[in-house]
This record gives C-alpha cells, sequence and structure tokens, in this order.
C-alpha cells in the first residue's frame, strides 16, 4: 500500500498524465492506457485502492469530477455547429438511444442471464458513451467533421439521457410490481428531471448575465463558473439522484449558445481541467476494483453479452434511427461501430448494484462485472480501431500535415505551390477577394473569411492542417492570429512573418514577443520576401542524399537564399526559424527562396548556345549559296 494519501494523490495524478503523454507519443489509445495502469496499481499489484483509502470522499469526489467534465464537453455544443446534422443527431439521441435500451435489456435478459427489472435498468445505463471517452477518441483519431461532430453530439447529450432512463426503469418497474402502486415517486421523477432542465438554463443565463454585465471581474470567472456548475449538479442530484448530469448539461448548451467572449476565453482552461479530471478518475476508478470482479468478466455470459452488444446492439441502433438521413453508408458503419462506455457507466452503475440489491434483486451482484466489461472491452476495442476503420472507410483526415495560411500576397501564393506540389494540403485564408485573386488563377486552395471571425470558426474546417503560418501585412494582427490559435496547433506549429522595421532596422519588442515563432530570419521581413519575389528569386527544392550531406549544402548553398523549410519523406515540415533548430537527414528535401543566379546561367548558356547555332546554320547557308553560284 502506498504510505500516505498525500502520495497516492500524486501517483494517481502521475499515472494519469503520464498516460497521456505516452498516449500521444505513440499515438495510442490514451484511455486505454489509463484503465490498465489503474488496474496495474490497483487489483493486481495491490498498491492502492482509492474507494478504500478516500473513503466518503470518494463517490463525491468522482461525482463533481463527472459534474465538471460533463459540463466541459457540453460547452462545445453549439447549435451553428449542427448545420446539415440537426436530423441524424437528434434521431441517433432519441430514436437510436430509445432502440439501443431496448435490444440490450432484452440482451441482458437472454444472453447474461439477468432478471428483466434489472436488464432493462442497465440496459438504460449502457446506451451512454459520454465525453469522457469519446472526445479523447477523436482528439486522437482525427475523423472528418461529420461523423466527428455525431459522436461528439451523441456522447455528451446521451449521458445524461442513460443515467435517467435507469432511473426512469427503476421507477417505473418499481411502480407496476408494488402491492400499492402510488404515482407520487413517479411524478417527483418526471418534475425533478424539468426542475434540473430549468436550473441548468437559468443557471447558465445567470453566469451569462453577469459576464456581460461586469459584475464578475475576470480574475473570477473561471472559478464562479465552476461553482455554479457544482451547485447546479449537487441541487438537482439531491432532489433526485442522477438529474444534476441534465443540469449541468443543460447550463453548458446555454453558455454555449449565448455568443459571449468570457466563456470563449476560458475554453483552453476547462478543457485542461477537463483532461486532467479524466486522467484521475480512470486511474481511480480502475485502482479500486476487485481482482475477482476482473476475473467474472470471462465468464463466457458476459463475453457474449460484450459482442452482441458491440456488433448488434449499436450497428442496429445507429441504422434504424438514422434511416433516411443525409448519412452516408460509411458514416453510419463508423458511427455503428464506435460507441465506448466510461465513466458514468462505472459511477452509476454502482449506484444501481447497491439500489437493486436492497431491493432483493440477486442477480444485481454482476451489475460491476458487467459494467467493467463493457467499458473495458469497448474501450479496448474501439481506441484501437476508430483510427484504422476511419481510413478504410475514407473518413479520416490522416495523411501528410497541410499547412493553413493566413494572408494572400505573392510569397504566401508561391510558397502554397510548393507544399501543393508536394502533396501536402495548404489553405489561404484572406478576407479580401482582390488579394485571393492570386491564389485564385494559381488554382491554390482558397478561403474568403476574417480568420477571427466566429463564422470562420463554424465554416472552415481546419482539422487536415497541422501548422499555420500568419503572413500578412499587418504585423500584430499576425501575432494576434497566432495567439488565438496557439492552444489548437500547438506553440511549435505556429509561425508568422517577422516584424523587422526596415526604417528603425530592428524588431517591434511588443509584437516579437506575443505569439508564434518568426519565420526564417529575423531580419527578413513581408517586404523583403515580396521584394525577392519581385526579383525573380525562386524556390528551390534539393534533395539531401548520403553523398550529398547538409554540411555539404550549407557549405554550396547561396549567401543571400533564404531557408523556408525541410520537409520530410513522410510529409512532416520543419519551418526554419531562428528559435528551432532544423537537422535535416538523407532523403529530406530542403526549399530555398534562393536567387536566380542557376536560371540566368542556364538561360545565358541557351542564347549562346542559339547563337552559335545560328552563326553555324548562317556560314552554312552562305557556303551552299556559294556552290550554287559556282
Amino acid at each position: 500500500m502506498v504510505p500516505s494519501l498525500l502520495f497516492e494523490v500524486m501517483l494517481i495524478g502521475l499515472l494519469g498524465i503520464g498516460s497521456q503523454w505516452i498516449a500521444w507519443r505513440y499515438r495510442m489509445p490514451a484511455i486505454v492506457l489509463m484503465s490498465i495502469s489503474g488496474l496495474i496499481v490497483g487489483p493486481i499489484l495491490g498498491i492502492m485502492n482509492p474507494e478504500e483509502d478516500f473513503g466518503n470522499l470518494y463517490n463525491p469526489i468522482i461525482s463533481v469530477a463527472v459534474a465538471i467534465i460533463l459540463f466541459e464537453g457540453s460547452l462545445n455544443l453549439s447549435f451553428k455547429e449542427l448545420k446539415g446534422l440537426g436530423r441524424p443527431v437528434v434521431r441517433i439521441s432519441t430514436i437510436g438511444a430509445f432502440i439501443a435500451w431496448i435490444l440490450g435489456s432484452l440482451t441482458a435478459h437472454y444472453v447474461a442471464g439477468l432478471s428483466w427489472t434489472v436488464a432493462f435498468v442497465i440496459g438504460g445505463l449502457f446506451i451512454v458513451t459520454g465525453p469522457t471517452v469519446i472526445l479523447p477518441l477523436l482528439r486522437q483519431s482525427k475523423l472528418k467533421a461529420t461523423p466527428a461532430k455525431l459522436l461528439k453530439w451523441e456522447g455528451i447529450i446521451v449521458d445524461p439521457i442513460g443515467a435517467l432512463l435507469a432511473v426512469f426503469a427503476f421507477e417505473i418497474i418499481a411502480f407496476i410490481t408494488s402491492t400499492n402502486p402510488d404515482g407520487s415517486s413517479l411524478f417527483l421523477f418526471f418534475a425533478a428531471s424539468f426542475f434540473a432542465v430549468i436550473l441548468g438554463w437559468v443557471c447558465g443565463r445567470g453566469v451569462g448575465w453577469m459576464f456581460e454585465t461586469g459584475h464578475i471581474p475576470e480574475f473570477l470567472k473561471s472559478p464562479a463558473v465552476f461553482i455554479v456548475v457544482i451547485f447546479a449538479f449537487t441541487l438537482a442530484d439531491e432532489i433526485e439522484h442522477e438529474t444534476g448530469l441534465l443540469a449541468v448539461t443543460a447550463m453548458g448548451m446555454t453558455l454555449a449558445n449565448l455568443g459571449i467572449n468570457s466563456v470563449a476565453d476560458m475554453r483552453h482552461f476547462k478543457e485542461n481541467i477537463s483532461i486532467l479530471l479524466i486522467s484521475a478518475i480512470y486511474v481511480m476508478l480502475t485502482a479500486s476494483l476487485q481482482l475477482e470482479v476482473l476475473l467474472k468478466i470471462f465468464d463466457p455470459n458476459i463475453i457474449g453479452y460484450v459482442i452482441l452488444m458491440m456488433i448488434v446492439v449499436r450497428p442496429l441502433s445507429i441504422f434504424l434511427s438514422t434511416w433516411g438521413t443525409s448519412l452516408s453508408l460509411n458514416e453510419k458503419m463508423l458511427v455503428g461501430w464506435i460507441a465506448p462506455r466510461g465513466i458514468v457507466a462505472l459511477t452509476v452503475s454502482g449506484y444501481f448494484a447497491s439500489i437493486l440489491s436492497d431491493a432483493g434483486y440477486e442477480d444485481a451482484s454482476i451489475i460491476m462485472t458487467l459494467t467493467f466489461g463493457l467499458v473495458f472491452f469497448t474501450v479496448c476495442a474501439h481506441g484501437f480501431t476508430i483510427g484504422p476503420l476511419a481510413k478504410k472507410l475514407h473518413l479520416s483526415l490522416e495523411g501528410r500535415p497541410g499547412t493553413l495560411i493566413v494572408g494572400s500576397n505573392k510569397f504566401t501564393m508561391n510558397l502554397a505551390k510548393t507544399l501543393s506540389k508536394s502533396r501536402n494540403p495548404v489553405l489561404i485564408v484572406d478576407s479580401s477577394w482582390e488579394r485571393l485573386r492570386l491564389a485564385r488563377e494559381a488554382g491554390i486552395p482558397f478561403y474568403h473569411g476574417e480568420m477571427m471571425s466566429e463564422q470562420t470558426e463554424y465554416h472552415l474546417d481546419t482539422n487536415p492542417y497541422e501548422y499555420l503560418v500568419a503572413a500578412t501585412d499587418f504585423h500584430s494582427y499576425n501575432a494576434l492570429v497566432c495567439t488565438t490559435f496557439m492552444p489548437e496547433y500547438g506553440r511549435t506549429n505556429v509561425f508568422k512573418v517577422s516584424p523587422y522595421n526596415m526604417i528603425d532596422g530592428g524588431v517591434n519588442d511588443s509584437v516579437d514577443r506575443v505569439g508564434g515563432r518568426i519565420l526564417f530570419k529575423e531580419d527578413v521581413a513581408m517586404e523583403d520576401l515580396i521584394n525577392k519575389i519581385a526579383k525573380h528569386y525562386v524556390f528551390r527544392q534539393t534533395t539531401l542524399t548520403d553523398q550529398y550531406g547538409y554540411k555539404k549544402y550549407l557549405a554550396e548553398k547561396d549567401k543571400e537564399a533564404v531557408m523556408l523549410y525541410a520537409l520530410k519523406p513522410s510529409g512532416k515540415i520543419k519551418f526554419y526559424t531562428e528559435e528551432m533548430r532544423v537537422s535535416p537527414e538523407s532523403g529530406d528535401t530542403i526549399v530555398s527562396l534562393t536567387p536566380p543566379k542557376k536560371e540566368i546561367k542556364k538561360i545565358k548558356e541557351r542564347l549562346e548556345n542559339q547563337r552559335n547555332n545560328g552563326n553555324g546554320n548562317n556560314a552554312n547557308n552562305a557556303n551552299s549559296g556559294n556552290n550554287e553560284n559556282q
């Protein structure tokens, strides 16, 4: 066992974030690694058992964390994002959820051998996927926009619905089987659910109003939001168990659609908190499992139940609910396969296991085993297959990394041409049709719009692009673009042209220190690059070999050349900056903006050859003329 509770808290954080880092580094499903690390330190090695060690604090910690995670996910549910997808999302979240509930309950009864009461309770619970499992998978897999949005919306909306369906099933069955039926409990359930939605809406509107009117200072906005989230969740949950999830979802969606800048500004902070909580909770939940629970998941009935839920119940519910919608067959197949269960299923199933056991249902003892079996197998199966399946169905954005260039001019247009020739996706964004004329004439993909506007956020799919280059004539605007998109692209993938001032002979410190790495050289500004294009500088591509290495290239290159980027055979791009060291290897291609000395030399040689050939032809013509005269 761990020496202290403080050490255990440290170990949970280390395992959670360590699993996230390993998953990022080696492109593996993070939720699988977190679950495995929890199992190793928990039931397998017996190093810790958070449920016992935290005591009465364990369940409240898990509940509050789930509420915050669900709220953070629902903050991304803007109705503007549903353009063209409203019908499939509504159908999957309603008809699809109902079909999955009925089919899952039948499977639990006839395959897992559960009583009708227990089967219908967990049948409702097991329709949930949730942001704790879906969002990490979407972050890892890089799906196209349609399936990614469908899975995200379904996971967040159905999360509270599944928990409420389980409560509803229990209340209905208790009402039907009671010797003295009393409808007050059913009325309380529906009234509490309605109250939870209204509470979430009121809290969302209230927070939005206080933000807009300045009643909350900037430094208190994030703490205030989290306290209100916990308040809404706790108040609703105290009235009726599991309605708290409905309250925080309603609050998050309300804030997401108010269009308040303060909420958008907190997005990355909330995402960081959510990642930290997800990492910690998965380790805590799996570390708290008993070894006998793990061994029971290999029971034939449980394995059979899990397999049918994955390959029959889920695909049928998706195909039947999306019949007649605009979704393609490939999109239905992918969404019909991906349905990992997560934290909500594990936490709520524990609650119902005790409730049903107290009510006299002996088969409720296997609920935790059944739940963990479904969670673990779906997390592993879907975590490892979402990427390959998406590629197979042509729904993946995996491929050569793309570059998003903000600003259309002669330099960026030629830079985009070199990237296109290398089969790397490229897109030029500009708010001026006149400036975009260069890109249109060159056949370069472009987007007409303001990069910083909200409309661009919803209409421009930035998923194919790993790198962002801000290359407009306005240095402050370039810095603002880089600062805004740095959390999305990463600090090492956001670049801007140098804010070098040719008149003062230096760099504007205030602009230099804000956002983005300076491209190429600090003393090479945008006007320098455009002037070089006007002087017919060429974009030269040089491929390194074992015989012609990087050192030899540097020794022979023109001193006036501007080295732009190194391109690896995989398509990965390394832009030259003074802050990042680029070390190309054999097989890499270096792209530079070079004086046209070689081209001029070739032109002179060609003209000389033509002149010599012309003189030779004239001499031959003269000789033949003399012969004729003779």
